[in-house]
Formats: structure tokens, C-alpha cells, sequence
């Protein structure tokens, strides 16, 4: 339950510090609507993208794996917020509470036996797709929607370590961006050749103790602005 309170926590402080206190009532600080739902089908339509599943163009191509876990990874900060909303609009109960419920799913628990390896492109697409019909469904279903998620993590060669450092990674990286000019647009996504995730993902996997506080700072080496 601790990787799962603790990713809600980073995920809360961020939505905080992006939209203002009380984004749960859906709009920002700055009366801009809020739509999480949108938010989960979009990025898995570039998931997809992984993949080369057009029949008329680079037919060839090897699929994106990294970039499907990092996409799989940007899904996961959306779904959290979709949850965090729910339990309080709903009255459902605290973070904690929320925390409990999800690390008590057996699709969750099933994350903890290891990684299994790549599923089938085909099977992945099937399995967004699936993702997608619960964003897009008018009554938000959360435990169907979190079933389908982590079962799409398995699908995807994580487990729940993997997740939870990607997680931890890619929201210090959503910080930093929003720190350096993320929603005026002056801030630079391509740093030296790589997109920003690339350089994220690899300071991580260079320094496995490496705390939050410490991969900022290394993000803040590295950063070209």
C-alpha cells in the first residue's frame, strides 16, 4: 500500500501546484476546465503510436517499447488524478483511503510477482483500446478503469518497482517543466538531441538511489535553457 499512498501523494502535490487548490472541483486556478477522462484517451491514442500500425506506412518498424512504458507511465498520472477527483467529489474517502482501495486490487497485486515481458503489439493496442471505452464511458467506472490499466502495465514489461520509479521520474520531470516555462512555451523539450524523458530515464537507470530532490538537481545539470 506504501508505493500507492505515496504515488497519490506526489501526484495530489503536483495537481496542486499546477491547477490550485481544490482542481477536484474541475477547473484550474484559472478557471480552465478540467477533463481528466480526455486527458486518459488521448495519450493512449499516442501510445498507440508505438506501434507501426498503419497498413500503408513503415510497415516494418519495430514497435516503441520505451516509449510505450513512458506513455504507459503519463496515463498512469492522468488515471490517478481521475481518482483523486472521484473520491472527493464523490465523498468516497481520503487519499488514504484511495491508496488502500487500488493496492487492494488483485491486478495491482499481481504487479508485485515480476515483470513478465512484452506483451503481443496487437494484444497492447487491444488492451488501450479497452482503456480508452472506460475514459470515454458517460459514468466513470474506476474499479473497471484501474483493472484494465494494470493489466496494461503487466502487458507492458513493468511491474510495480518499475512503475513506481518511472512514476516518481517522469512526475519530478512534469516539475521541473512546469519550473522552466512548461506552460508559456519557452520551455526547451528537446535537450541536446533527446527528448527530455530520454534524459530522465536515463539518470534514473545510471543512479538506481538516486532521491527525487537529487534527480531535479540532475535534471537542472543537464537542462540546455
Amino acid at each position: 500500500m506504501e508505493k500507492a499512498r505515496q504515488m497519490l501523494q506526489l501526484q495530489q502535490r503536483l495537481n496542486d501546484a499546477t491547477n490550485g487548490e481544490n482542481w477536484e472541483a474541475g477547473a484550474t486556478k484559472n478557471g480552465k476546465k478540467i477533463n481528466w477522462k480526455r486527458c486518459i484517451y488521448m495519450e493512449c491514442a499516442e501510445m498507440i503510436d508505438s506501434f507501426a500500425w498503419k497498413h500503408w506506412k513503415n510497415i516494418d518498424a519495430d514497435p516503441d517499447w520505451a516509449n510505450l512504458q513512458i506513455e504507459v507511465v503519463d496515463v498512469w498520472h492522468f488515471v490517478m488524478s481521475l481518482v483523486l477527483q472521484e473520491y472527493k467529489r464523490r465523498g468516497l474517502g481520503t487519499l488514504d483511503d484511495a491508496a488502500e482501495g487500488i493496492a487492494s486490487m488483485p491486478f495491482y497485486q499481481a504487479l508485485y510477482d515480476g515483470r513478465e515481458g512484452f506483451a503481443s503489439p496487437e494484444l497492447v493496442m487491444i488492451q488501450v483500446e479497452s482503456l480508452m471505452r472506460d475514459a470515454l464511458a458517460q459514468k466513470t467506472d474506476l474499479s473497471r478503469l484501474l483493472a484494465d490499466f494494470f493489466d496494461l502495465v503487466r502487458m507492458s514489461d513493468l511491474d510495480i518497482v518499475s512503475l513506481y520509479r518511472l512514476y516518481v521520474g517522469k512526475n519530478i520531470l512534469n516539475q521541473f517543466r512546469q519550473d522552466h516555462g512548461y506552460k508559456d512555451g519557452s520551455y526547451i523539450k528537446v535537450w541536446n538531441g533527446e527528448e527530455d524523458n530520454v534524459v530522465m530515464k536515463r539518470l534514473w537507470e545510471e543512479n538506481g538511489d538516486l532521491t527525487p530532490e537529487a534527480l531535479y538537481s540532475g535534471l537542472e545539470d543537464a537542462y540546455p535553457g
